[in-house]
């Protein structure tokens, strides 16, 4: 009897511990399914095709895809758009999750500030389908604000972040770029600035001095002023923001610079000027005066010599394939085979000797350029590069205790620091022959 009892107390005992671990292994997912915050809107991003933002007593601010596909703001007043600027709040809107559900059916939206929202959006598709999203007043915890659809009779929160990613004003979203060609379909610039009137045309090889005569470009420097350009932002900040005393600032400032940039679609204009701390510029392709940032004034406000190209060869990072130097009663020659150097008599150099070499003449820069004093050379470099398809031939003449030195087939005049040839003169000497190998 007792034996019979405790087999029974051990089936029940089963039973019990069955259930409970399969109430167990349930729960988590009732409890997750349930307090999963519900969604709000399920949109794809490139369906929506305006954005209609209306803030209590304030503009409405309008947003529509043109043909392209590229985001414009037409209201209150067409302009373009900073097509990043708009990402967050597509981001938001098309994919909006609650973070709780207040109420199934709300009869009192005063109390959330929905009667009379503050923020109202309405989303259309490609399809004409319409979504109307209404922002209220905050949470009490100050993190959340109340939100509902039109025709939705439900109440819930969202995020403060995602109402802010959401509420944008103009300047919020306005492309704010002065110039709005793109920097690598530029092809001339011309710079009035320090009393000069400089221009730079760009080919196959980089940029060149046009203008006032053709000479050699630094290609670093006028690509950073090309940045400049098209970086250049309207700061609607602050005093930036009163577009009259932003104007009659810009009309009593001193000039620093006008750019003109043009590209296939165009020319296009810009002039920034100066007042104490403070610059300003006008363009020609966005309407009114705006207040830039110092960098543009000071990216600006260059001259000529700022834009030469102090470097005496064009080789830069590449090594030449051949290099011959001709000091006086001395020769040196070196041919790059591989990734050894090999002299004139078919010897393999030192690496680390031939490199110096190398090196030396890269470094071979103008300390400032003359107009004369150029005599009978001493020292004459060739260098052939990029393949032996760019030959570059210098000569360099001692000129008191320095040196100047001319491009062949140029008339520009580089006067050269001393030390540097002594530099050169003293690598080139010191090269030598690479030692055997080891038997």
């Amino acid at each position: 009897m007792k034996l019979r009892g405790l087999i029974v107390a051990t089936v029940v005992l089963a039973g019990l511990t069955g259930a409970l671990y399969w109430s167990n292994r349930q729960k988590p997912a009732e409890t997750a399914s349930a307090d999963a915050p519900p969604k709000i809107l399920t949109l794809k991003p490139d369906d929506i095709s305006k954005i209609d933002l209306k803030k209590k007593g304030g503009d409405e601010l309008v947003l529509a895809r043109d043909s392209s596909g590229k985001w414009q703001i037409t209201a209150p007043q067409p302009m373009g758009v900073e097509q990043s600027a708009v990402s967050p709040m597509l981001s938001s809107l098309s994919g909006l999750t609650s973070e709780r559900l207040v109420e199934d059916k709300a009869s009192d939206l005063g109390q959330y500030g929905l009667s009379d929202p503050a923020l109202t959006a309405t989303i259309t598709e490609k399809n004409s389908k319409t979504h109307g999203l209404l922002l209220g007043d905050q949470t009490p915890a100050g993190s959340a604000v109340y939100a509902k659809l039109e025709g939705d009779p439900r109440v819930f929160t969202i995020a403060s972040y995602n109402k802010s990613s959401i509420d944008k004003n103009v300047n919020d979203l306005r492309d704010k770029r002065l110039l709005t060609v793109d920097a690598d379909k530029i092809s001339k610039v011309e710079l009035i600035a320090k009393k000069e009137d400089i221009e730079f045309g760009r080919n196959k090889d980089g940029w060149q001095i046009v203008k006032p005569k053709p000479l050699r470009a630094d290609d670093g420097q006028v690509a950073q002023l090309v940045r400049t350009l098209t970086d250049a932002r309207m700061d609607l900040g602050g005093a930036g923001q009163d577009p009259k005393k932003t104007a009659a600032a810009f009309a009593a400032a001193a000039p620093v610079a006008t750019v003109k940039v043009t590209a296939e679609s165009g020319t296009q204009e810009l002039q920034v000027r100066n007042s104490k701390d403070d610059y300003y510029a006008k363009s020609s392709v966005v309407e009114g005066v705006y207040k830039v940032p110092s960098s543009v004034g000071k990216g600006l406000d260059k001259g000529l010599e700022d834009f030469r190209n102090k470097k005496l060869f064009d080789f830069g990072f590449s090594d030449p394939n051949k290099i011959e130097i001709h000091d006086g009663a001395k020769s040196y020659f070196l041919t790059k085979g591989g990734n050894d150097w090999w002299n004139g008599s078919g010897k393999k150099l030192d690496a680390g000797s031939a490199q110096e070499v190398v090196d030396k003449l890269r470094d071979l820069s103008a300390s400032k350029f003359v107009d004369s004093g150029f005599t009978t050379p001493t020292i004459e470099l060739t260098v052939l590069s990029n393949d032996g398809k760019r030959i570059e031939k210098v000569q360099v003449a001692k000129k008191d205790a320095g040196y100047i030195a001319r491009r062949e087939g140029e008339a520009s005049l580089y006067e050269l620091d001393a030390q540097a040839v002594t530099d050169l003169e003293k690598a080139a000497d010191e090269m030598k022959v690479s030692a055997p190998p080891r038997k």
